[in-house]
């Protein structure tokens, strides 16, 4: 029998839902040796986008077919990651069944078809349909307390794609051209599905993708002014090109070369400036002090559940644990690198205390509080004086990541 259209695409997304669920892998670091065999553009999205909704409605498909199974399937069994593929499918991607069927039935080449299809069959009879939103798994849920069934709502979609302009004048201009929505100065939101490099000002370097959230850390540093600042783990460069836009002379820091490489790309398409360095922060010293340093910290990067929805199963205590420790190193080290009256912001694309509220506490410079003011309307800073922001803020304008920030300034030479 010939291998159905569209067959090589499904094997694909099987691959990267084991890889994320059996080996702990991110679908980022998955993606890559799953769609090898995948010449079309379009496939390979399409395997991306299977495994996206998969593993974003995980636990809504597992209990799809535990309902129409008379014993439950073990967790990691072919039949059940083959069904959670099918249904991602039907219910979330409006896959016709028997296109659904004549994909996904093949994945279980030699193995029990006849249960899967029986499963599928069941469910479409019963015309089995989704919660309005993701339910999460059981510890997530726990970790996140009260505002667990608010950032699931938040969940429920794919996020729209936002952009940072690099010149804010200009944010009305891009508006009109492009035919999106701002929330605040430099910044415009546009529906999903857009292929970026074709947008107009791609080229030219008038904007980068950045989702709004992170955008607020380097904007709470203010206009630079031709004074020093440090962006601690600095790549690909959004915050980067922020702080150069905003008139800062920026070194940008970051172990990865890869990752180094794209900032430098990026800094080339935008015309922006930054002295690059790649070095261990753990290890590097610098040759001088700094007015301000923005440490947007390596984090469990549970805040961006919207677009990567596998940190929702891969995230656990030991990794929060970990994360929490380098955090702990790397605020402890740079704040021995500012200027008298310098300026620290610390951020992390994570919705656990532990690496956020946690961190700031310990933290012995001068709170310098986060103000209202300088946030997009709908957001507030903490009691604290932080920031905490979540998938499920902002829900009319559609959302933002999750993230913490905390802003501190070291007390002047003369205070």
């Amino acid at each position: 029998m010939p291998t159905p259209s569209g067959f090589h695409a499904r094997r694909a997304a099987l691959r990267m839902l084991d890889a994320v669920l059996r080996r702990g892998e991110t679908l980022d670091q998955a993606i890559g040796s799953a769609t090898q065999d995948l010449r079309k553009p379009e496939d390979r999205a399409l395997a991306r986008a299977i495994a996206n909704e998969t593993l974003r409605w995980l636990v809504d498909f597992d209990a799809l077919i535990d309902s129409a199974t008379a014993k439950p399937l073990p967790d990691d069994a072919k039949p059940r990651m083959v069904l959670r593929l099918m249904l991602a499918q039907w219910l979330r991607l409006d896959t016709p069944p028997h296109a659904v069927v004549a994909t996904g039935l093949p994945l279980l080449a030699g193995g029990p078809r006849r249960l899967a299809h029986g499963v599928f069959a069941t469910l479409t009879r019963r015309e089995a349909r989704l919660p309005e939103q993701p339910s999460l798994p059981a510890e997530v849920a726990a970790r996140w307390h009260n505002r667990a069934p608010a950032i699931a709502a938040g969940l429920a979609e794919p996020p729209p794609l936002d952009l940072t302009l690099r010149d804010p004048a200009q944010t009305a201009h891009w508006a009109n051209r492009l035919g999106g929505e701002s929330l605040l100065p430099g910044h415009l939101r546009l529906a999903r599905g857009s292929a970026i490099e074709g947008l107009e000002g791609f080229a030219e370097g008038a904007w980068w993708v950045q989702d709004l959230a992170a955008s607020l850390p380097a904007r709470l540093l203010g206009s630079g002014e031709g004074r020093h600042v440090l962006d601690l783990c600095a790549a690909p460069g959004g915050k980067t090109m922020q702080l150069s836009a905003a008139g800062w002379k920026v070194t940008a820091l970051d172990m990865s070369k890869r990752r180094l490489d794209l900032l430098k790309a990026n800094l080339k398409r935008t015309g922006l400036n930054a002295s690059t360095v790649r070095a261990d922060a753990l290890k590097w010293e610098p040759r001088h002090a700094f007015d301000a340093i923005l440490i947007d910290a390596p984090c469990t990067a549970t805040g961006t559940a919207r677009r990567h929805p596998d940190v929702l199963h891969r995230i656990h205590a030991r990794q929060i644990a970990e994360m929490a420790e380098l955090q702990t190193t790397l605020l402890e080290r740079a704040k021995g690198w500012l200027k008298p009256g310098g300026t620290l912001v610390y951020a992390v694309c994570s919705l656990e205390r532990e690496e956020g509220e946690e961190r700031a506490s310990a933290m012995d410079l001068p709170l310098a509080p986060i103000l209202e003011v300088e946030l997009p309307e709908g957001l507030a800073p903490t009691a604290d004086g932080w920031l905490r922001t979540d998938p499920g803020m902002l829900p009319e304008q559609g959302g933002l990541d999750g993230f913490f920030v905390a802003r501190w300034r070291e007390a002047p030479k003369d205070a």
